[in-house]
C-alpha cells in the first residue's frame, strides 16, 4: 500500500472513495452529509487549505482521510475506506499517516468527531490511543439531531 498527500487535481478520487464508503450510511437518520458533497465541494475545500491523504493499492485508491490544521491540533474527518477493503487495516494506516504528519508539524493532538451510532469507529480510534473528551447533540438544518462524541489523541 502507498499513502500520499493529495493534490487539488485528485478531488474526484477523494470524492469517489468517500461516496463509496459513506453510502452505507445512506439510510441513517439523518444520512451522512458526506453523501451531499460534490467533487466541486471537495475541490474548493482543498483550494481553501483542507488537505487529504489517499491510500492506494495497485495504483487504485482504496481509502482517504481529509483534515485541517487548527492552531496546534490536527482535525480529521471523512475517513473512508471502500467497502471491499474495509477491515484490512487501511483506516489504521491512514490514521498513522495523520499522526506522522502532525508530529512533523509539531502539533499537540489529533481530533475528530464520531457518531455515537457508529461504535466500530469509536472502538477503532480508542484502540490506537484516542479518548472521548466531549459529547454533544448536533442539530442539522432539517431539524434532526445527531449524537456525537469528540475524540482526541495527545501527541
Amino acid at each position: 500500500m502507498f499513502i500520499k498527500l493529495a493534490t487539488i487535481s485528485e478531488a474526484a478520487l477523494i470524492h469517489d472513495v468517500m461516496i463509496q464508503a459513506f453510502s452505507v450510511y445512506r439510510n441513517e437518520k439523518p444520512p451522512s452529509s458526506a453523501l451531499e458533497e460534490t467533487i466541486q465541494f471537495v475541490s474548493v475545500a482543498l483550494e481553501k487549505g483542507e488537505q487529504a491523504f489517499i491510500a492506494f493499492e495497485e495504483h487504485k485508491p482504496v481509502g482517504i482521510v481529509r483534515f485541517q490544521v487548527k492552531e496546534d491540533n490536527l482535525y480529521f474527518y471523512r475517513l473512508a475506506v471502500i467497502p471491499t477493503k474495509q477491515g484490512q487495516g487501511i483506516a489504521t494506516e491512514l490514521l498513522q499517516s495523520l499522526e506522522c504528519y502532525a508530529k512533523k508539524k509539531e502539533l499537540t493532538s489529533i481530533q475528530c468527531k464520531v457518531r455515537v451510532t457508529v461504535p466500530r469507529n469509536i472502538q477503532l480510534y480508542s484502540s490506537i490511543g484516542y479518548n472521548v473528551f466531549h459529547s454533544e447533540m448536533i442539530s442539522k438544518p432539517n431539524g434532526m439531531t445527531i449524537d456525537v462524541v469528540s475524540m482526541m489523541k495527545e501527541l
